[in-house]
């Protein structure tokens, strides 16, 4: 099909609907300018089929391998696909809207390593705009009780609901072992106000879309608002190619999966937001790495945490009630152990986790195994340890220009390894996490340790130096004036939480400093 123009020129796109790209939105739209968001993905349709146990996004038409990844190394396979839809990730995840640790801006030298890594603003310059991430999402949460909390300026928008008996379970247990478990802060809706439905606290919220629309994802509590206020958003848009004129981009190109149609769109700035696998694949597709002083680093440095899950087994079900229970945290050995030498520093969080749908472990477990074992699973719950992981040049994302997708991208490949302090810090919040399920009363624990790239960050990343950083302080693309990249590819380091707050938060820093310019410029 020929290409199809759009006649007018844009203040800004925004490439991608979640975390990064949702946010900078949002500050440009209330900013007056004139914005278009191109998403991959589809808006999810929400009612009773979200809570089905075919309902969880692994497997739903929104994980998909339509371009699919080729895993050269540290992947649950040697093919894997991407999840994409109107609002990216925040529609499957389980809420959690946590803060980095002031801490977590230094360089620690036994995790930067020889990386040159290093954060190019401190905990204090974010701070505000973590205040406003958490007022945008709503969020939920309580102070006073996290040992490592970080200072804030104002108090979470909501109170949390009550535990359930799981949690409480898990608390007691970790307060017995002289451990300070505290409440995770949640972008969930609890409020009886009238406007939107309050959390039922059902078990379909980690990796199900809400059925009732009570988890504050960026498709339910700020696209709508967005849309309203003149945000022009295109679903199932693919954009392939970045268009440079000098050192500046003039147009984008992008395939519409529903009619096959290509466009091309113009503005005068252009925000990337694809994902820390997406946004390195789309550059190096580009060739804007032969314009870039830190080119070399465009793939380099992915970072998705040293992860696992230590399921507890019970001899009762730990859920009868069946409630949603992730809602405990414990950061006792966030900065390290006290009776652990090696490794040393910083080592990570352990979460709560909701116990995985009966319908995933169906699916991934071959018959009548798959069959057999979900059967059990109503006596497991589980904690979620993720150890901060190194950045590692080896770690990266690059492209197979001899293999295209029917888009006309090139094959993304990608090669990913722990070091071994990365899995020395793992086992150590395993080894705690056992010890908190012991003293709740498991008769055993399993452990699964994670190869997705849920929580990829890294690969784009923001610095001072421009020899070993792509992006500047503001995330804006050195050798190209009018490009940022917002996603979670910008962070330096991965810290041992959940990286979306972190990410919505720079993405409001970034979107103030593209409409200051603007203003200027005008």
């Amino acid at each position: 099909m020929p290409h199809q123009s759009a006649n007018m020129t844009y203040d800004a796109i925004v490439i991608g609907s979640g975390f990064g790209g949702s946010m900078v939105a949002h500050s440009l739209v209330h900013a007056g300018l004139n914005v278009l968001m191109l998403e991959r993905g589809d808006w999810v349709p929400r009612g009773p089929q979200n809570w089905e146990p075919n309902g969880t996004v692994d497997l739903t038409p929104f994980y998909t391998d339509e371009t699919p990844y080729r895993i050269l190394a540290g992947g649950t396979s040697d093919v894997m696909g991407a999840y994409s839809c109107v609002g990216g990730p925040s529609v499957f995840y389980g809420g959690v809207s946590m803060r980095f640790r002031e801490a977590d801006f230094d360089a620690s030298p036994e995790i930067v390593g020889n990386s040159d890594a290093r954060w190019p603003y401190s905990y204090a310059d974010l701070e505000p705009y973590y205040t406003r991430a958490e007022q945008i999402l709503d969020v939920a949460g309580e102070v006073g009780r996290d040992p490592t909390e970080p200072a804030r300026s104002a108090p979470f928008p909501q109170a949390l609901d009550k535990l359930s008996y799981t949690s409480r379970l898990i608390e007691h247990a970790a307060t017995d072992l002289r451990l300070n478990p505290f409440r995770l802060a949640l972008a969930i809706n609890y409020s009886s106000n009238g406007n939107r439905a309050r959390c039922i606290s059902c078990t379909t919220c980690d990796t199900f879309a809400c059925a009732i629309q009570a988890k504050n994802d960026l498709a339910t509590c700020v696209l709508p608002n967005l849309i309203e206020n003149g945000l022009h958003l295109k679903p199932n848009m693919v954009v392939t190619r970045l268009v440079r004129d000098g050192n500046r981009l003039v147009s984008l190109e992008c395939h519409d999966k529903q009619t096959d149609e290509k466009h091309d769109y113009r503005a005068r700035f252009f925000v990337l937001s694809a994902g820390a696998l997406g946004s390195p694949h789309l550059l190096l597709s580009s060739e804007l790495n032969s314009v870039n002083p830190g080119g070399h680093t465009i793939g380099r440095y992915l970072m998705r945490h040293c992860s696992a899950i230590v399921f507890g087994f019970f001899p009762i079900r730990p859920n009868k009630a069946g409630q949603f229970h992730k809602q405990i945290g414990i950061h006792d050995f966030y900065f390290g152990h006290p009776n652990i030498k090696s490794p040393n520093g910083k080592l990570g969080s352990i979460q709560q986790l909701q116990t995985p749908p009966v319908g995933l472990v169906k699916e991934a477990l071959p018959t009548p195994l798959g069959h057999i074992l979900s059967i059990g699973v109503k006596h497991l719950t589980g904690l979620l340890v993720m150890a901060e992981d190194k950045p590692q040049y080896k770690n990266r994302v690059t492209i197979n220009r001899r293999r295209m997708d029917r888009f006309g991208l090139p094959q993304l490949l990608v090669t990913h390894g722990y070091a071994s302090r990365d899995s020395a810090a793992r086992d150590t919040l395993i080894q705690s996490a056992k010890r908190i399920f012991r003293k709740a009363g498991a008769w055993f624990c399993y452990v699964h340790k994670i190869k997705t790239f849920s929580h990829a960050v890294g690969t784009v990343r923001m610095g001072n130096a421009p020899h070993v950083s792509a992006l500047g302080p503001y995330c804006q693309f050195r050798g190209v004036n009018n490009l940022f990249v917002v996603d979670g590819s910008f962070m330096p380091t991965s810290a041992g939480l959940n990286p979306s707050l972190t990410i919505a938060a720079n993405a409001l820093r970034v979107g103030d400093r593209i409409a200051g310019i603007s203003s200027e410029t005008n």
